[in-house]
């Protein structure tokens, strides 16, 4: 008998600032762009983010993986290096990278992806960052 494949999702929050700015572009062209987003000071949000991660439910443990695990790498790999920080200026992860929730979500993936090697069948299966509580995306890896 097969194991059933299921997704297990664990959802994380933290504050942080950012600015959208293109360093290429001209001042006006930034403004346009991005708008108040465009601040040269940057602006904050109280993000969230959820993980979601896929793979067979063995009959002996009952999980795809252990959730407080989930919780404990995305704690240590994400909220504790960008809760109430500069995205821009504070986050190397983040250098150079303009931190819109499209980039945050796969530099995410990027920081998620390699710490669940060791969890047998188990895939990283989408990012998904809110920026807002009206606005999130999702990222589901690099397309293979």
């Amino acid at each position: 008998m097969h194991e059933p494949v299921v997704e297990i999702t664990r959802r994380e929050e933290f504050s942080a600032a950012h600015r959208l700015h293109n360093p290429a572009f001209s001042a006006e062209e930034n403004r346009r762009l991005y708008g108040i987003c465009n601040n040269e000071n940057g602006h904050g949000h109280n993000y969230a983010f959820e993980v979601t991660v896929r793979g067979p439910v063995p009959a002996a443990t009952g999980m795809v993986m252990d959730l407080n695990l989930l919780m404990v790498i995305l704690r240590e790999e994400i909220v504790s290096v960008v809760d109430h920080k500069h995205l821009n200026l504070d986050v190397p992860f983040l250098a150079g990278i303009i931190p819109t929730a499209e980039n945050v979500a796969v530099a995410f993936w990027g920081r998620i992806e390699p710490r669940l090697k060791g969890f047998e069948g188990c895939r990283l299966h989408r990012v998904r960052v809110y920026e807002s509580r009206n606005n999130f995306v999702d990222y589901h890896g690099p397309t293979r």
